[in-house]
């Protein structure tokens, strides 16, 4: 793999929508990070109970993430690792592992829309929340819908989508995927176990990649890269990718640097 010299973009739109003042701002403690063994970690986190879709895309061109009504990004006095990762997507092109979980996935159907709870969801998420708690020691959760509402729903944020993936009839995963102005946020997924041979993750990031092309969108967030976490490493796989220099504040003008590559990263 070679990359050629990073070459510095400043993103458009950069400081020209006001950003709202939270109602809530605090750090975590430290404690050990899930990600780097040897590292300890700390979250900022801003609370809004409403973002308009072009204030929450100049907060993800910052390096924030959001997760229900709070935004949030690293804030480790020790380490950097933890960078932005964005795919422009008018010049992406699958690898051949990326063509390979197309290809093994061609019963697979999605589809867009406004989120919804139903028995369907709720009893998906908890089969993959369980999994997760065997597999990977994860506390253990089982939400109602009301619950699941809560967690994923509650707020003011018109951004909102989800993706539904099936397999004939059946739901096999949701997506939920922040739809903005010029760019999409992938938040979160989970989909059904017996999916997981098959990449679901990858396939679901190519699905919000293709989605973002169809609806002429800039670029998709992939949240957080960490080159020495190998649970992080597909990411780094959708090129050409983008990475953000530092954390700006609101007020300044985020600069992303680009990574392409002359060879297929596999």
């Amino acid at each position: 793999m070679t990359d050629s010299p990073a070459q510095p973009r400043s993103a458009p739109l950069a400081a020209t929508v006001p950003l709202p003042v939270e109602s809530l701002r605090f750090s975590t403690g430290l404690r050990d990070c899930s990600y780097l063994p040897k590292e300890q970690s700390s979250l900022m986190y801003r609370f809004y109970p409403e973002l308009a879709p072009d204030q929450l895309e100049q907060f993800l061109m910052r390096g924030w993430r959001r997760f229900g009504m709070q935004i949030f990004r690293p804030n480790c006095p020790n380490c950097q690792q933890c960078v932005s990762l964005r795919v422009p997507v008018a010049e992406f092109t699958p690898s051949r592992s990326q063509r390979k979980v197309l290809q093994r996935n061609q019963r697979i159907s999605w589809r867009v829309q406004t989120p919804t709870v139903t028995p369907d969801h709720v009893q998906l998420y908890n089969r993959w929340h369980a999994e997760r708690t065997e597999s990977r020691g994860w506390s253990v959760s089982h939400l109602n819908a009301a619950e699941y509402a809560e967690s994923f729903l509650f707020g003011d944020f018109p951004s909102l989508r989800e993706f539904l993936y099936f397999d004939g009839d059946e739901l096999v995963g949701v997506g939920l995927v922040d739809v903005m102005p010029h760019s999409l946020s992938s938040a979160y997924v989970y989909y059904a176990p017996e999916w997981s041979p098959l990449s679901p993750g990858t396939y679901a990031a190519l699905a919000e990649i293709e989605f973002a092309r169809q609806t002429g969108r800039d670029y998709v967030y992939f949240g957080y890269w960490i080159e020495d976490c190998p649970s992080m490493a597909y990411k780094n796989r959708f090129r050409p990718h983008e990475l953000l220099a530092g954390l700006p504040a609101d007020d300044e003008a985020p600069v992303w640097r680009r990574t392409d590559t002359t060879s297929d990263p596999h």
